[in-house]
């Protein structure tokens, strides 16, 4: 089960997404689910179809769990095996 505490270290894809804020203006408010994920990347599908490309490093995202979980792009960064194996600190 996916909760704000183990959001990091979980499985991103198919969740929903928004970038709230970013060092590039023009990626901030892009939302919709994630489709794909790299080491420094998140492919975000929007509901009009478009696939956007989001560096990790530079983002803070939300994610719509039941609650809003707010995620600095940077605990994202690594490969998403590699990643759900991590333990976090809150």
């Amino acid at each position: 089960m996916i909760t704000p505490s183990n959001l990091p270290s979980h499985e991103l894809m198919g969740l929903k997404v928004k970038v709230e804020h970013s060092t590039n203006p023009c990626l901030e408010g892009i939302e919709g689910r994630v489709v794909d994920e790299t080491q420094r990347i998140l492919v975000i599908e929007e509901p009009s179809g478009r696939r956007v490309r989001v560096p990790k490093d530079v983002c803070t995202f939300v994610f719509e769990l039941p609650p809003r979980v707010r995620v600095s792009g940077r605990l994202l960064v690594g490969r998403p095996e590699d990643r759900i194996s991590k333990r976090y600190r809150r």
